[in-house]
């Protein structure tokens, strides 16, 4: 009868499961379609990001799906009010799972400066959401940070939402470093008077200031 040879292990080895999941979150995150939830301001980048000079067919999620029944990324843009929040709700419960949910700017992530009794504080106090954009309006290639972040999420399989970074540290945020708030704008206007004399410069860092005016 000859011997039974053993190629990949028992099922309980798990190799083939473990494999076939893989292959599924690859080609979930390379085929999300997107259904816009666009309430505020923050739908006009939307549409600079869906256009043609930042290609997001790159990224496999170009495709709007205008039924919820057929979409697994909810794109939340702009301001969601009270009265809005139930639709927002019946709509997420109509997708179907696998599903995801990205913030985009910062009142979709957190109700912005809008903080009255008429507007929802964050999407979270509704639905769950996996990536959140910062931004008033987030700039594209915020956006796709963020699209790429869950993309990574997807495929590693990680639990809990995730914020894109800001990329720089603005200058107003660094006041904590100065003496004062007149040395702050003595600094600023300094570093902008020298930047209008070189426009071929790019920001100048404040202590390079004075260096670059001495040359």
């Amino acid at each position: 009868m000859g011997t039974v040879k053993e190629v990949i292990g028992g099922l309980d080895a798990g190799f083939v499961t473990t494999k076939l999941n893989d292959l599924l979150a690859w080609a979930q995150k390379y085929s999300l379609f997107q259904y816009p939830f666009v309430t505020a301001c923050c739908g006009m980048e939307f549409m600079a990001v869906a256009g043609p000079r930042y290609d997001m067919a790159r990224f496999g999620a170009e495709a709007p799906r205008f039924s919820p029944r057929q979409a697994d990324l909810l794109w939340v843009v702009g301001t969601i009010s009270q009265r809005q929040a139930p639709a927002l709700r019946r709509i997420y419960e109509q997708m179907a799972e696998p599903k995801w949910v990205l913030a985009f700017g910062t009142c979709a992530s957190c109700g912005g400066f809008y903080d009255n009794y008429t507007t929802v504080p964050g999407i979270d106090k509704i639905i769950p959401v996996d990536v959140y954009v910062p931004g008033c309006p987030p700039r594209p290639e915020a956006v796709f940070d963020g699209l790429m972040l869950l993309q990574e999420k997807i495929q590693t399989g990680a639990k809990g939402p995730l914020v894109v970074p800001t990329q720089h540290l603005p200058r107003l945020a660094q006041l904590h470093r100065k003496g004062s708030t007149v040395d702050f704008g003595t600094e600023e206007i300094a570093r902008l008077e020298a930047e209008k004399a070189l426009p071929h410069m790019k920001l100048l860092e404040p202590g390079e200031v004075e260096r670059k005016l001495e040359e």
